[in-house]
């Protein structure tokens, strides 16, 4: 089923998704990848605060090329997001409520995502130039030392996503692997 969205994610737009419905969304969103999730984490276990409003947050794990002119942000695609696993616990126990990425995550994340009534989204690898169409907006806001790996705030207008690993547990790759088994 197609579902427009329009961000901030909160625990009951998270708790209306299930596992295959295709969702559009529009609004903010924060990008980042593993060096940036490692220093937030770092800031944490230093007694520091985010360099980011956590609560109700997407965040999205890529990595942009540099922009063409004219346009906000280059090419967009997804990154793989089991680099972010040991991370990702953390961030949605503080509120964090959706992420996306691609592949599967592990039984640590999607146990967080049921915990916390988020949401786990996939974006289409190898469409990176056809994603940042949708990107109307970026900027980065923090860790700016780390080039295509620091965090941006991007505002997007229905950006396309899956959901995949839903607030009730259901994970979109084990139940497509039991209906083709």
């Amino acid at each position: 089923m197609d579902k427009y969205i329009t961000t901030p994610i909160t625990a009951e737009i998270a708790g209306n998704l299930k596992a295959g419905d295709y969702v559009y969304l529009t609004g903010t969103m924060y990008v980042a990848r593993d060096a940036a999730h490692k220093r937030m984490i770092e800031a944490l276990e230093r007694g520091e605060g985010l360099p980011i409003a956590i609560e109700n947050a997407t965040i999205y794990y890529m990595g942009p090329s540099p922009a063409r002119e004219g346009r906000p942000i280059g090419s967009a695609g997804p990154t793989t997001a089991t680099r972010m696993d040991k991370y990702a616990p953390t961030l949605l126990d503080m509120g964090q409520k959706a992420m996306i990425g691609k592949g599967k995550r592990s039984k640590a994340v999607m146990d967080a995502i049921v915990r916390n009534q988020a949401v786990y989204f996939a974006a289409v690898g190898g469409a990176g130039a056809l994603l940042s169409k949708c990107i109307t907006k970026s900027e980065i806001v923090c860790y700016e030392d780390l080039g295509a790996e620091a965090i941006r705030k991007i505002e997007v207008k229905d950006f396309p996503v899956i959901v995949v690993a839903d607030a009730e547990g259901n994970n979109l790759y084990e139940e497509a692997v039991k209906e083709i088994l």
